[in-house]
């Protein structure tokens, strides 16, 4: 078969970059079963600066960085197969998002799947991207990934590759703008704005900060990650600490103490300096990067394992995780594409009908996915495949959809690892009357991974994509 290939777009408050991967579809010889072969990177692209004009995404700049990738990569538009692409931080709150989306769709094709500003996806794949071998190399270890952009810092804590915890915070280094080589403000945020009252700052554009005014704005980043990480709510409760929390981070436990990467544009500064590098003069990048990376070595929090646990990536860490997050092939298409769909439960299916999740189980799973603004999957594991547990399985399914009422604009599929997609999905559906959109997608092995993305048929295969999968 041919080579199928994969694109990650990340458009992030400060900077935007692409990559290409590309892997090969081979049929197993002993199963029969469709697999994707070895993956790797066919481009990636230079780091460039996000182009805002008047407070918008400017189209036309984007639509130009765009056309040089795909002409550097050599990679005809339209032949893509999976991907995803990403707007983030303050670049997903512009009011021409949606104008984005649809450009870059006129350029990848359809089998692109747009998201904007999602934190816990975002966080997810920064990790996956960023710290995804350190915590493989430690698997007792928890490690506590901090992605810090310009508009955001992204928290995911995990063990042995597995996410368990993720966060967002407005903290980044362009809600503060400045004349490069100055602190001279070109620009702020409306949480820029209203960090400066509360800290007393008489300052609007135009304006220079002194150093203790500067001082104080970056201090107070530095105490609110430190705080999230400390999990001091005593603090992040109280104002202005409270209203720069976009996603809450709840740690595992109060006794655990986790190894801290770093990734994101600061995170490079900050590893290229403790590896010796000078940093950049002042405000060179026309934000608060270079001084939020310096107070970040200070931070005795936040700088313990800069030296003993560096990860891979750096600023490309979300990207990577966006590209490389593995795709799988399936068969039944169903009603396709779908996007971005939440993994809300992973459920347990043994060889013993009496080992099919519990009625109770399924019915918090199916209650989950009917929350998500799409719908949800719910992915089903283990070995049972003779016909009483698929039976039980699809019927425990039927009675708990009938009970929630699943919305009717909304999508709930199943991913079982055995050929029985039709007989779970006939059961399920109660053979067509209940008015559910449901998909199921058989033949595929567990992935440890949150999000999921069904694309649409090319080659009679149909394309699985796992976002942050180890």
């Amino acid at each position: 078969m041919d080579q199928l290939l994969l694109i990650g777009l990340d458009f992030g408050s400060t900077t935007s970059s692409a990559i290409i991967s590309q892997a090969q579809v081979l049929r197993n010889c002993s199963t029969g079963r469709f697999e994707l072969g070895r993956r790797s990177v066919v481009y990636r692209s230079m780091l460039t600066f996000t182009p805002f004009t008047n407070n918008l995404i400017d189209e036309q700049i984007l639509a130009g960085h765009l056309d040089r990738w795909l002409r550097e990569s050599g990679v005809t538009p339209g032949t893509f197969t999976s991907g995803g692409v990403i707007i983030t931080g303050l670049a997903a709150q512009k009011a021409n998002v949606a104008a984005i989306e649809a450009l870059v769709k006129q350029r990848v094709g359809d089998a692109l799947f747009a998201v904007a500003e999602d934190p816990y996806l975002e966080s997810w794949l920064a990790f996956m991207g960023s710290c995804l071998a350190l915590s493989w190399a430690e698997p007792e270890a928890h490690f506590l990934n901090l992605d810090i952009g310009g508009g955001t810092t992204n928290l995911a804590m995990g063990i042995n590759g597995e996410v368990l915890r993720c966060g967002s915070l407005y903290a980044g280094a362009r809600h503060f703008q400045f004349v490069p080589g100055t602190y001279r403000i070109n620009a702020l945020s409306s949480y820029a704005v209203r960090l400066l009252k509360d800290l007393h700052i008489d300052r609007s554009i135009g304006d220079t900060f002194s150093q203790d005014e500067l001082r104080n704005i970056v201090d107070f980043y530095a105490a609110l990650i430190e705080a999230t990480v400390c999990a001091d709510r005593s603090l992040l409760n109280q104002d202005p600490f409270r209203y720069h929390e976009q996603m809450p981070f709840v740690p595992v436990r109060d006794d655990v103490s986790p190894v801290i990467t770093l990734s994101g544009g600061v995170a490079e500064l900050v590893y290229n300096h403790i590896r010796g590098g000078p940093l950049p003069p002042t405000t060179a990048f026309g934000d608060l990067g270079i001084d939020l990376a310096r107070r970040l070595i200070q931070s005795p929090v936040l700088s313990q394992h800069l030296r003993t646990h560096v990860p891979m990536n750096f600023g490309h860490a979300t990207v990577y995780g966006l590209s490389l997050h593995g795709t799988e092939v399936s068969g039944d298409p169903g009603v396709l594409p779908l996007r971005d769909l939440p993994i809300v439960a992973r459920l347990r299916m043994d060889a013993s009908a009496a080992s099919v999740p519990s009625i109770e189980d399924v019915q918090q799973a199916v209650d989950m996915a009917a929350r998500g603004m799409r719908g949800g999957c719910i992915e089903i594991d283990g070995a049972g495949t003779d016909f009483g547990t698929v039976k039980k399985l699809g019927t425990n399914l039927a009675a708990a959809l009938r009970k929630t009422g699943f919305p009717g604009d909304r999508s709930v599929v199943l991913l079982v690892p055995q050929n029985v997609g039709k007989t779970v999905g006939s059961y399920a559906s109660d053979w067509g009357r209940l008015p559910v959109k449901l998909i199921v997608i058989d033949e595929l092995s567990s992935r440890n991974s949150r999000f999921v993305s069904l694309g649409a048929m090319r080659d009679n295969v149909v394309p699985v994509s796992f976002y942050g999968m180890q």
